[in-house]
This record gives C-alpha cells, structure tokens and sequence, in this order.
C-alpha cells in the first residue's frame, strides 16, 4: 500500500488518534511538520518528531493512555453497532425442551468480536483503514469538481475548434485541454482531502 505523505490537520488528527486541538498544540511547540506550501501536515516527518522529543519519563503514561483509546474505541464501536442495528435477540432458551445457554460460547463470541474490533482500530491507526464517510465524501467531490471542470471545456474549446479543418490539429488541441483539465481536477482533489499519494 501506497504510504500517505500529506494529510490535512483533521486528517491527521485523527490519522494519529487525537483531537484536533492536539494537531493545535503541536504546532504552537514546534512539534508539526507543514508540506511546502504550508496547508498540510507531513505526517511521516511529523510522527518521527513527536517521538524524538517525547519525554522519557512519560513514555509509560503515554502507552497507557494509547491503549485505553484503543479500548474505548473498540468498545464505543460496539456500542454505536449495537444501538443503531435493529437485530432480533436470539431466542432465550427453554428449560423444558432441554436447551440451556451455552456462556462459554457467547463469551467466545464476543471476545472474537471484540478482537477484531481491536484490529480494526489498530489498523486504523497504522493508516492502513479510513472512515468510509471520509472516501465517500472524496470520491463525490473529486467526482463533482470534474464533472463540471469537464463540462465547462465544451464552450471554452468550441470557437477554437470551429475554425479548425485539420482533424489532426484538433485531436491535438483537444487531448492537451483534458490532460490539463484531469491534471488540474488531480491536484485539486489532493489539495482539498489532503491525501498526496506518489500517482497523485
């Protein structure tokens, strides 16, 4: 997977598990790394010196606190699933046709969930997942904007081409306005969701 090299403060915030008030706190102590043009956060350079200026004496406190929000995004994971999914509890059991609830199974159960949970989470932090809300949102504005970039190519070409008999020179002038338009609609689309990805 291709490593993520710029992202946006809300990005990273939550690229790295904290509030966005810390991204604020780590700027106004040096500790936050901007891109070239001043708008996003190089996170590999960033995460690399928040660890080279960690205090020492609070490495044991900070591993308890990562690890308590790890737990408690786990388990509001499984709170928010459990509220918002209108599923059928599973019949209770009958004493008198013989069934009686197996708890080591359950227990099984949910302890497999709440692993994968933790998985997740973990993964989440590595950078490896994304909200799906965030791509969704992406993917409908990147598509918006070349929509209308590409829409709007027709009459800014239009008296050009109509003055044009070569079809040559028109499949020229036509190629380079959408190569342009897509190289544009590209970088916008990495400026706007902080994501700079090495194809980008």
């Amino acid at each position: 997977m291709t490593a993520v090299t710029y992202l946006s403060k809300s990005a990273c915030a939550a690229h790295i598990g904290r509030s966005p008030s810390y991204i604020s706190w780590l700027k106004e102590n040096g500790r936050l790394v901007l891109s070239p043009n001043g708008k996003q956060v190089d996170v590999l350079v960033t995460e690399a010196l928040i660890r080279e200026t960690a205090d020492p004496s609070k490495a044991a406190v900070a591993a308890r606190h990562q690890q308590d929000r790890l737990q408690r995004d786990v388990y509001r994971h499984v709170a928010a699933k459990s509220e918002s999914t209108n599923m059928a509890a599973p019949p209770s059991a009958d004493p008198a046709q013989g069934q009686t609830p197996d708890f080591q199974k359950a227990r099984v159960h949910r302890e497999h969930y709440l692993v994968r949970m933790a998985e997740m989470e973990f993964r989440k932090a590595q950078g490896e997942l994304v909200e799906i809300s965030f791509v969704q949102k992406a993917a409908f504005e990147t598509a918006r904007s070349l929509n209308h970039s590409l829409m709007s190519l027709s009459p800014q070409l239009a008296p050009q081409l109509a003055a044009l008999s070569d079809p040559w020179e028109v499949e020229r002038q036509l190629t380079a306005a959408l190569r342009q338009r897509l190289n544009e609609a590209s970088q916008v689309s990495c400026d706007d969701f902080g994501v700079l990805l090495s194809e980008c």
